[in-house]
Formats: C-alpha cells, sequence, structure tokens
C-alpha cells in the first residue's frame, strides 16, 4: 500500500524494538469542539487482510522536522522516595508482609482541628473504598465511567495542556527497572524493559481532610458518614482546598465548560448529579447519588443497606474488578475484610490525613530464569 500517515512520535519505556503503535480513532473532521482535528487518522495504513498489525521495513518510518504539541496529564513519572505506589515481589512478600507500611507512622498522633473519635464514631456506615492495584490494568475505563456518571466535562485539548483536565479519577503510571545505575553516561538495559504500575487515584476521603480546614466559606465539609462532601453554592472558587490537597484530586472550573444552549446535549447528562460551573471547584464524592439511592430503597424495607447494594461508576466499569467499595464498619463487608489485609496501605499515610479509599500492595511473581533471558 502507498497510504502514510504523517504523525507525532512519544517515545516511552516498555516499547518493542521496531515496534510503531498508532491508536485509532482519532484525526477525525467532525467531532464536535473538543474532538475536530485532534490526532492522527491512522485508518489510513489500516488494510482489510492486516486489521492490527502492519509489517513494514524501518526504513519506511522518516522523520519531518516538524513539531507537534503532545497534551498528557502525567510528566513526572518518580516517585522521589514516597511510597506512594507499593510493590513487591512474592519472595519479598514472604519475608516481610507489612512492606507496605513501613512509611506510615505507628500508631498515627491524633493532631486535628477537628473533634476527637469519640465525637464522629461513624456508628452507622463508613463508606470505604479499597483499590488493588495487583488487578489495575490501566484501562481508563474507570475515568470515563466516572465522567458520564458525573456529568464531567471534557475540557479539550488546549485546556489538558494547560493542566486544567476535570477528570475526578485519574490513571497514575510508573515505571520500575530490574537495576539500577548511579552513573547516568552508563547504559541500563534494564530501563528499556521496566515493570509497568498503573495506581488509580480519586478523591482519598480523608477523615483528617487537609482540604476541610481551608475553606474559608464551608464549601468542603465532613458528612456523619465520612465522605468529603461539596456545597458547589458555597463555592467561591478561592481554590486553597486544591493547593491544601496532597493527592491533588481536586479539579476546578476555570471556564464555563458546560453546553447549556444545545437541547440535545441535556439527554447526555444525569439528572441526579448537579451540573458545575464556572469558577467552582469539584471532585470525587463516592457516587453520592447512588448512595442515596440505596439508603432510601433500604429503609423503605426498614433494613440497612446490605454489602454490594451501592456500586459506584469506577467499580462497575472496572473489567478486573480492581476497585471494590462497601461500608467499613460492617466487619463482614468486602471492603472491610481487605482493608484488614496486610497488603493493605495508605498514600502519603505520614501526613496523618487518614485517607478511606486505601490500597492492595502490588505482589508479582517473576520467573528468575526468564530475567536472565
Amino acid at each position: 500500500s502507498n497510504s502514510k500517515v504523517t504523525a507525532a512520535a512519544w517515545i516511552l519505556p516498555g516499547q518493542a524494538e521496531g515496534v510503531v503503535v498508532l491508536p485509532l480513532g482519532y484525526g477525525r473532521k467532525r467531532a464536535g469542539y473538543t474532538g475536530t482535528d485532534k490526532g492522527f487518522n491512522a485508518y489510513a495504513v489500516r488494510a482489510s487482510n492486516a486489521l492490527w498489525s502492519v509489517g513494514a521495513p524501518s526504513s519506511a518510518i522518516k522523520k519531518t522536522g516538524d513539531d507537534y504539541p503532545l497534551a498528557c496529564t502525567q510528566y513526572h513519572f518518580n516517585m522521589e522516595g514516597r511510597q506512594i505506589l507499593s510493590t513487591a515481589t512474592l519472595e519479598e512478600y514472604r519475608k516481610n508482609p507489612n512492606f507496605a507500611n513501613e512509611h506510615a507512622e505507628l500508631p498515627p498522633k491524633e493532631l486535628s482541628l477537628y473533634k476527637g473519635e469519640a465525637e464522629f464514631p461513624y456508628h452507622r456506615d463508613k463508606w470505604a473504598m479499597v483499590i488493588d492495584l495487583n488487578s489495575c490494568n490501566g484501562c481508563n475505563a474507570c475515568v470515563v465511567a466516572c465522567q458520564s456518571e458525573n456529568n464531567i466535562a471534557v475540557v479539550g485539548k488546549e485546556q489538558v495542556m494547560r493542566g486544567r483536565e476535570m477528570h475526578w479519577i485519574r490513571i497514575d503510571r510508573y515505571y520500575k527497572a530490574a537495576s539500577r545505575t548511579n552513573d547516568p553516561s552508563s547504559y541500563n538495559e534494564s530501563l528499556d524493559n521496566p515493570e509497568t504500575f498503573f495506581q488509580p487515584v480519586p478523591c482519598q476521603q480523608c477523615e483528617n481532610a487537609p482540604c476541610e480546614q481551608v475553606c474559608p466559606v464551608g464549601a468542603t465539609v465532613h458528612s456523619a458518614e465520612g465522605l468529603n462532601d461539596m456545597v458547589y453554592n458555597r463555592c467561591i472558587g478561592v481554590r486553597y482546598c486544591s493547593n491544601n490537597c496532597p493527592y491533588k484530586v481536586r479539579r476546578f472550573n476555570f471556564l464555563r465548560f458546560q453546553d447549556w444552549e444545545t437541547p440535545q446535549l441535556k439527554l447526555l447528562r444525569n439528572p441526579e448529579v448537579t451540573v458545575r460551573s464556572r469558577g467552582v471547584m469539584e471532585k470525587c464524592t463516592y457516587c453520592v447519588q447512588r448512595i442515596n439511592t440505596a439508603r432510601i430503597e433500604a429503609e423503605k424495607q426498614n433494613l440497612p443497606i446490605r454489602d454490594g447494594a451501592i456500586v459506584t461508576a469506577c467499580e462497575q466499569a472496572c473489567p478486573t474488578q480492581a476497585i471494590i467499595f462497601g461500608n467499613a464498619n460492617d466487619p463482614e463487608s468486602r471492603v472491610a475484610k481487605l482493608r484488614a489485609q496486610q497488603r493493605n496501605y495508605s498514600i502519603l499515610a505520614e501526613l496523618n490525613t487518614r485517607p478511606r479509599t486505601t490500597y492492595l500492595a502490588a505482589v508479582r511473581n517473576p520467573n528468575p530464569e526468564l530475567e536472565k533471558a
């Protein structure tokens, strides 16, 4: 075939030698304000007898010398020595089952501007989420599901390049090399074939939330069930909460990203979720609308909310069941049992934010013979 595609190249670790990946679905001419003329049309080199791979000599790929701006939501892949994503081999896990909590303060100090635990016993429901890093494959289905469920705006490439993406949950990607070298001039072969780890990061729903302490108008408050709630009508957009959040999970509407004029687009939105406008901060709510729906149904039957009755949008969409949501006060609930595992840990636990969203550390079982090969 004489077809060709002019596209930008992005070099990433872990890609096989001599392989170029072209994503499908981009380069469209009529895809709305945020989708038109974005990316490159890879269908031009796709043939009916080679739908997914096109064999071509390396000489068929040539540099044009042109520049093209790329938009990305993560440019930094180094954890800087912090235990953000915890991982170990099976052998290391057997030697030290508590490896995931080595950086945490034990016991955590009760230093807070809030009342003590006795005043907030969470005697009824205590919502929590556990994310299994062993299962997450970075497919981003949770991001799309959350965006659809919670009426999150699609801001487009230009706004993403300004750091104004609106996703309530993001997928952080980290690379881990099998070996390290302190000499930057020497070639480290393991860096070309690193292990890749993915970590979904929604709002951590901290019990000792830094964002709540700095909001001057009480637009972010703590509920009786431990949720970090947003009151959109109070928000005046000072963004102190975003500055004080160590997890950087809050999103601010710099512009009126939503289209309120086109009648047909109103059918796209979830009527149970408020549509935010310019100058308002927003974040993950643990799909509080689904929590309230389950509570109403349970009260009709005069029964407690059963385990599994509430399924968040991200949990529902996850193909590997890496996200688990439930009542941590119920010892028989799945989320409570997972939180009791030794692999369970909190991101930046040393900050004493006491997140409700915790993670199960990744445990790999590599074959040493394959590593030698």
